[in-house]
């Protein structure tokens, strides 16, 4: 078999942009070390939406050299000084939030006409939006709590939202509708304090959401990949949040021990299945392909809720991604053969498609 050149894309225009980089280290050194298999291309995208091609997948350096996406028949990307071209067989996008995760870049890669890992457009712009993710899930039979979403365009009734939430109930989390990690999320207490963090969640999104919280709620995720004809889960696994009330961006990325993930998750094992087939439902009823992960919040009396669903998860060797099918025995580097393996495989199957009536 002839060595795949394989682009791998990071860091970009978003609020999770060091996530991104942190997770493509992973991605990079794994195909790398598989030299009769792979050729990598690291391509660092800045947070101004410049591209440039790294020797070694990291943050921005002086060296890196200045690239540009072309549409050309010998080549997806080129140096802006015409010294350097190359024509990928596959882009492994790995980037997380807006512009990357959306279905924005997933658009551009299609306009490239090049096979690229992960969701498609339509799933990962469906994914992205937490409010449309939960109407989907929903419709595949898995459970969603009750919520609201208030737009930064349209003034919203403050006292109407005030008697929605009393009569919910506190807590409620406020989220911005399309960002991942934890950016923006405030949970909401005390009545006082719920605009105040709608106008905080306003600075990252132009949409929020006010959805009823479980308090002390065990977070429960399941890992995916596959296609329409096979889809793969992983185990449960848990993230207990060390550094706060809940599994914030502060828990996550910031504090040192933050946070500790418990693989697989100790819950009934009736439950750990329903939970991996709702995953499942929910993957295929957004038309997903190539990897996600799905989350969960857990009541203290057992029940559970779709909380999102994330197209692009992290990928480092500490993210829950790789962790959760490690538990099930799984090979990581294999799970990344097959994810650019399904790649070329959709990307072939829509070549073949008529263009012409």
């Amino acid at each position: 078999m002839s060595v795949l050149k394989v682009m791998v894309l990071y860091g970009g225009k978003s609020t999770e942009h060091e996530v991104s980089v942190h997770s493509a280290q992973t991605v990079c050194e794994m195909l790398a070390a598989q030299k009769d298999k792979y050729q990598i291309y690291p391509i660092f995208i800045s947070k101004k939406g410049y591209w440039f091609l790294q020797q070694k997948c990291g943050p921005q350096t002086p060296q890196d050299v200045p690239v540009t996406p072309v549409l050309r028949a010998d080549a997806h990307v080129a140096a802006l000084d015409g010294s350097w071209a190359v024509k990928a067989d596959v882009v492994f996008p790995v980037l997380h939030g807006t512009n990357c995760e959306d279905g924005t870049m997933q658009g551009f890669l299609e306009t490239l006409d090049v096979p690229y890992v992960g969701c498609g457009v339509l799933a990962s712009a469906m994914g992205m939006d937490k409010e449309i993710a939960k109407l989907m899930a929903r419709e595949s039979g898995a459970p969603i709590l009750p919520y609201r979403v208030v737009s930064k365009f349209k003034p919203y009734d403050h006292a109407e939202l005030e008697k929605w939430v009393s009569q919910t109930g506190l807590p409620v989390f406020v989220k911005p509708v399309r960002l991942g990690s934890s950016v923006g999320v405030r949970k909401v207490k005390d009545l006082k304090d719920l605009h105040e963090a709608v106008a905080f969640a306003l600075q990252f999104d132009t949409d929020v959401m006010i959805e009823k919280g479980v308090d002390h709620a065990r977070e429960i995720f399941c890992a995916l990949y596959g296609d329409e004809t096979r889809v793969v889960s992983s185990a449960c696994g848990e993230l207990r949040s060390l550094a706060g009330e809940f599994f914030d961006y502060n828990a996550k990325y910031i504090v040192a021990g933050g946070c500790e993930t418990k693989v697989p998750a100790d819950i009934a094992p009736e439950t750990a299945a329903q939970m991996r087939r709702d995953s499942e439902n929910i993957f295929r009823a957004l038309r997903g392909s190539g990897l996600a992960r799905v989350d969960f919040l857990m009541d203290k009396d057992g029940s559970y809720y779709f909380s999102e669903i994330n197209t692009l998860p992290g990928m480092s060797h500490t993210s829950l991604f790789p962790q959760l099918f490690e538990a099930c025995g799984e090979d990581y580097g294999r799970i990344l053969d097959r994810l650019i393996e399904l790649a070329r495989e959709r990307h072939a199957r829509k070549a073949a498609l008529s263009l012409s009536r």
